[in-house]
């Protein structure tokens, strides 16, 4: 075999390796991404939690850099701490060690088994947690061939006099070794397939096991480079996760670059064998470190809060905060963020309704014209949403993700169109009102605030629905619902029992006070929409 056809073979196997771990991490994500959502979420009580947290997940995706962006995003979206964030890093780097230490093994068996049964399950139908399984399988199939197939293909550089050189100049020089391996891994986007790389080069007995560990150690300052790059434009909490883990890296790289230098003996303990030394220092490293900083994560984030200090906040509200195009490739991310921007939308309709009333009562027509700019603001964020959310593929999406998917949807349009009615109807009756100078009769206008208290209150229970997706909080809604009828009943009584009283300010304003009250039920019939796919579920639930 040629030199060149033997290159071209592995680099051919490295892109094989590089295909099966994007579709084990493409599986796992999509297939289980609001779990690996709810588990972060959940782990931030402490730092031991958040350590095993990021451990698991990564065990699972097979990427630390995958878990990395994950946990960035989550804090540019606050809803995890930096601090937290970086002990789920550092849990995140042993996790990818552990995958590494299971393909080191043989597994070769498992090759034909983890195809079919993959190939299976991803052809079934109407079933996206079998697809997404099935990626799985296929891709640790293809990661356990393209091993052998490295391996394989490196066996005949041992007799290569040109080889020989190149690594008689890298031993001499095993900074460059280490330079050289965190630029591949860059490249390559993953650690973990450039560490699996150099324990196949090992093992066909290409690359001596002193130089494999200085870059082992390439790999691991690699690792790192792909997340900030990605994160540079992204919100400060969120650049701070990976420059802190540059940080400890590079702590951590020097420290085992001076081990190895110095002391090269000190790794015999590894183990006996070539491929289980380059494992099991991949490990130890990564023990190490995360042992090292673990205590000190809070420390490490002050830190990088002086080098990424506060960004000064924007005033451009109909500007989205939270939605990230690079999110798009995690729907339990994207989700989180395209709901975080609904409630914002959620609460200017408040802010707008909560006007409306001071606008009545006032006369104040600098606030009126606010409550038009509101509105303007809620139709670009709905914009922005609705563009974000149909980037989204829910074929990709679990089932429960999929369900996830039409509530914010559906939420967000009915936002927009209360704060139409708001936009529409009630500001040009505001507007009416003090232009012609009509006036409200004291009780008249007391139920127009009853209503509107009401309905205030109703929005602020959906709020709440929609982050928790409690039936019983739904039940109360619709409750409130029928409350909010009988008191439009009972004020149109009223209403008409004045008028046949013959009270001035009753028949001057009685247009507007009838048009008014229709129009905030109008508003709490869009708002209510939240709570009815919730009962439905749980009746069906309940015939299941």
């Amino acid at each position: 075999m040629t030199p060149t056809l033997i290159m071209l073979n592995i680099i051919a196997g490295v892109c094989l390796l590089l295909w099966g771990v994007m579709l084990v991490r493409l599986g796992v994500t999509y297939g289980f991404g609001s779990n690996l959502r709810g588990i972060l979420a959940a782990s931030t009580q402490n730092r031991f939690k958040s350590f095993f947290s990021g451990l698991f997940i990564t065990t699972l995706l097979q990427s630390s850099t995958a878990t990395i962006l994950i946990i960035s995003a989550f804090a540019g979206q606050g809803m995890i701490k930096a601090g937290a964030g970086l002990a789920m890093v550092l849990g995140a780097d042993v996790g990818t060690t552990l995958v590494a230490q299971i393909l080191s093994f043989d597994l070769s068996v498992l090759i034909p088994i983890a195809m079919i049964s993959g190939f299976f399950l991803f052809n079934r139908k109407n079933s996206s947690i079998a697809k997404n399984a099935g990626r799985v399988l296929v891709g640790l199939s293809l990661m356990l061939m393209a091993l052998g197939w490295i391996k394989e293909s490196a066996i005949p550089l041992k007799e290569s006099a040109l080889m020989a050189e190149i690594l008689v100049s890298l031993s001499q020089d095993p900074l460059f070794a280490v330079l050289l391996v965190a630029l591949m891994t860059w490249i390559a986007h993953s650690s973990l397939a450039v560490v699996l790389m150099i324990m196949s080069f090992v093992a066909a007995g290409v690359l001596p096991v002193s130089l494999a560990l200085f870059m082992v150690l390439g790999a691991n300052l690699g690792g790192t480079i792909a997340p900030i790059i990605a994160t540079l434009k992204d919100h400060e909490e969120a650049r701070r996760v990976p420059l802190g883990n540059l940080f400890m890296r590079l702590i951590g790289v020097f420290i085992g670059f001076a081990a190895l230098s110095f002391v090269p003996d000190i790794f015999n303990f590894l183990g006996e064998g070539s491929e289980r030394k380059i494992v099991n220092f991949h490990t130890a490293f990564n023990v190490v470190l995360a042992a090292l900083f673990l205590p000190f994560t809070g420390y490490i984030n002050s830190l990088c809060c002086k080098i990424i200090p506060a960004a000064p906040q924007k005033h451009d509200v109909s500007q989205a905060r939270y939605l990230n195009n690079k999110d798009i490739t995690t729907p339990s991310v994207a989700l989180a963020a395209a709901s975080r921007e609904t409630l914002r939308m959620a609460e200017l309709v408040q802010q707008m309704l909560d006007d409306t009333i001071h606008v009545l009562k006032n006369n104040d027509l600098t606030l009126l014209q606010k409550i038009r700019e509101e509105d303007d603001t809620i139709d670009r964020l709905y914009a922005q949403i609705k563009i974000y959310m149909a980037k989204l593929s829910q074929e990709f999406m679990s089932s429960d993700e999929a369900e996830r998917y039409v509530q914010v949807l559906t939420f967000a349009t009915n936002l927009e169109h209360a704060g139409d009615v708001i936009d529409k109807n009630i500001a040009p009756l505001a507007d009416k009102k003090i232009k012609r100078h009509i006036k409200f009769s004291d009780e008249g206008f007391r139920d127009i605030e009853h209503i509107h208290m009401l309905v205030m209150e109703t929005i602020e229970l959906a709020q709440s629905i929609f982050v928790s997706m409690d039936p019983d909080m739904a039940r109360q809604l619709i409750k409130d619902k029928f409350e909010i009828k009988d008191a439009e009943t009972k004020a149109m009584e009223n209403h008409i029992e004045r008028l046949s009283e013959g009270v001035p300010e009753t028949i001057n304003s009685s247009s507007l006070h009838i048009d008014l009250i229709r129009d905030y039920r109008r508003i709490n019939s869009y708002i209510s929409t939240i709570a009815y796919p919730l009962l439905e579920e749980e009746e069906g639930n309940k015939n299941d």
